[in-house]
């Protein structure tokens, strides 16, 4: 039957045989797609690589450690109720709700909104829980970031340095060892291998720093810049030998955890870009370098009449005040009392290209080389330079018309700590790769000599006699020698191009123990309040700062006490431990002497730690008992 023209049988045939075969497809993908293995649409993986090694202190506490991070995007068109959406994640998350708000009204052509960044594990799990819960699907997406947590916190956060949210690092180690931390299995640009793959192949850097002693200096320092209201402070402590470095501060500082929320002033790492004139300390490098050119002898006179005071030939007339009259004095003397007058008329015996390039020698003008972005070459102009005078060299050799950085002083003093030979500054102690095998020691590279083990033992005897009886006198330590030299440099007035009336920057160096030197140790305090006299606010910190390394370090002190306990055990220098009638103290003492103890057959003794002993249960003078039990607690 044949109803019109079109609906003929063979047509009606080819028509529902196309439906039937469009329906069984169709079916047919459903029920394929049903099947498939799930891919979630609303969270992805940054292609980028995640594995990071970790940044440790010395003896291995973490300071730098990976994590993962998450960032929230919306696609804003779509959200059903932002005003809802935002204060359900608000209840989970710190955010701003009326900026958030606004954010996603105003996006609404954007693919996507970033709404907070830097969401940690535990706040995702909440969110993705609260957005099931609530049925929100489709507009929502967190994608994992590489992260890293300080816990630390702002401990030496200039040196550790910050990682960026593309998983590179900013700033210090972070960034000079970037290529160490991160994964480096890369081809034609492309990185290789699966994430544990990526993960074996980054390296942990061990810093120089003891994170404890780093603590213990960091809080000497702020006590410093509270009390004298001062725009900074720099403090740099080094083993001699060796060139690590121990403590490394520059503040204020950030925290690393919210680094990018700090004004740019917390982040710098001033040790190693700040140049500054240094004033009166640069006058031991001055002196050694007469001593070592031959220009003076240690038995030399000069009379300091308050003032140097001299005509150039070209007519320049140059006039450099003293801080009195000192009358006739030798290097010694000129150190002692820190003369201008006297450290003037010495530079008139070299010659300036000789003076300067001794300078150079002790590393004034060039980059010390240490593992941080951006160091400072400083300034140490010569006789080419537009502005040389015939003032310039007098005024160099008591440490002004040259700019130098913290660390450069630091390695200078190297050269008169460790008998005339300049050893390389280092953060790094040592590398290992994931699974902790060392890959890398420091050790100390053959350094250069810069003067003579005799000129470098008479600046050491200079910088004593400072300490004892001349302008640092306040840094002096009763029991351990020190040699030190301070210097109080008037700061530039960016106003006026002239030196400040108000604007100081006091600063010290020291090296202890004299006889055999162990430390070097430097603080600037800059644009303290009030009192400005180095030898009167920078060298108390120097003897405090040197203290608390001292007893840290456990570096014998020539006066310590022996310790007596009710009249059986006597303990005094490295004698034998005897346990008698009474519990010793045990307070000091090395583990090394504390081995043979292990031997008792009535005493137990269970030892914690490495290094020295700082507490033990029981008691000093507690009566010793048949199968008693003695721990010891020790640290570095």
């Amino acid at each position: 039957m044949q109803v019109n023209g079109f609906f003929h049988k063979k047509r009606f045939i080819t028509v529902l045989s196309a439906f039937v075969l469009f329906t069984g497809y169709t079916i047919w993908s459903f029920a394929h797609l049903s099947f498939m293995k799930k891919v979630p649409v609303t969270e992805r993986t940054a292609e980028k690589n995640h594995a990071r090694g970790s940044i440790v202190d010395r003896n291995g506490k973490p300071l730098a450690v990976q994590t993962t991070f998450y960032t929230l995007s919306v696609t804003s068109k779509n959200v059903p109720s932002p005003e809802q959406f935002v204060k359900d994640i608000a209840a989970i998350i710190d955010i701003d709700e009326k900026a958030a708000v606004e954010k996603i009204e105003n996006t609404k052509e954007s693919p996507s909104t970033v709404l907070k960044k830097r969401i940690t594990q535990d706040e995702h799990n909440a969110l993705t829980d609260m957005f099931a819960e609530k049925n929100y699907r489709s507009f929502w997406r967190m994608d994992k970031v590489p992260g890293r947590i300080y816990p630390e916190n702002a401990l030496a956060s200039q040196l550790i340095g910050y990682m960026g949210t593309e998983g590179n690092g900013l700033s210090g180690i972070e960034l000079s060892q970037n290529a160490l931390l991160s994964s480096n299995k890369e081809t034609d640009g492309k990185t290789e291998g699966t994430d544990e793959e990526k993960l074996r192949s980054t390296q942990n850097v061990y810093l120089t720093i003891d994170s404890s002693l780093q603590y213990k200096l960091e809080q000497i320092a702020a006590q410093a810049m509270n009390e004298h209201q001062a725009e900074s402070v720099m403090l740099i402590a080094s083993y001699a030998r060796t060139g690590e470095i121990l403590s490394y501060i520059s503040l204020p500082s950030a925290n690393l955890n919210d680094y990018t929320s700090y004004p740019a002033e917390y982040r710098i790492d001033r040790p190693a870009v700040t140049v500054y004139e240094p004033g009166s300390v640069f006058k031991i490098f001055s002196v050694a370098a007469f001593l070592e050119n031959g220009s003076i002898t240690p038995d030399d006179s000069f009379k300091c009449d308050g003032i140097y005071s001299r005509k150039t030939s070209g007519g320049e007339r140059i006039s450099i005040k003293c801080l009195s009259s000192h009358g006739y004095v030798t290097a010694k003397d000129a150190l002692k009392y820190s003369c201008n007058d006297a450290l003037a008329q010495m530079s008139e015996t070299i010659n300036t290209d000789t003076f300067l390039k001794y300078l150079h020698k002790f590393g004034f003008g060039e980059k010390t080389g240490v593992e941080l972005p951006s160091e400072t070459k400083g300034i140490l102009k010569d006789q080419n330079d537009r502005l040389w005078s015939g003032r310039s060299k007098p005024t160099i050799s008591i440490g002004q018309e040259v700019s130098v950085s913290a660390l450069q002083v630091v390695q200078a003093a190297t050269v008169i700590a460790n008998r005339g030979i300049k050893v390389p500054l280092t953060f790094i102690h040592r590398i290992t790769d994931a699974e902790g095998t060392t890959t890398y020691t420091h050790e100390t590279a053959p350094g250069e000599r810069v003067i003579s083990e005799s000129t470098a033992r008479y600046i050491l005897e200079c910088m004593e006699t400072t300490a004892r009886s001349g302008t640092g006198t306040k840094a002096s330590l009763k029991d351990i020698s020190i040699g030190v030299k301070t210097g109080t440099a008037q700061m530039t007035d960016l106003s006026t191009g002239k030196y400040s009336t108000t604007d100081f920057i006091p600063n010290c160096i020291a090296v202890f123990p004299v006889e055999n030197p162990e430390i070097v140790l430097y603080i600037v305090i800059e644009k303290p309040k009030g009192e400005t006299y180095a030898g009167r606010i920078v060298a108390p910190v120097i003897a405090q700062a040197a203290d608390e390394i001292i007893d840290y370090l456990g570096m014998d002190r020539d006066q310590a006490p022996s310790f007596e306990h009710s009249g059986y055990v006597t303990i005094e220098g490295s004698s034998p431990i005897q346990v008698e009638a009474s519990v010793p103290d045990f307070t000091g003492r090395p583990k090394r002497d504390l081995l043979s103890l292990l031997k008792s057959g009535t005493i137990k003794f269970e030892i914690h730690g490495e290094g020295w002993v700082v507490r033990q249960n029981p008691p000093a003078g507690s009566p010793v008992t048949k199968d008693m039990t003695i721990e010891l607690y020790l640290e570095h």
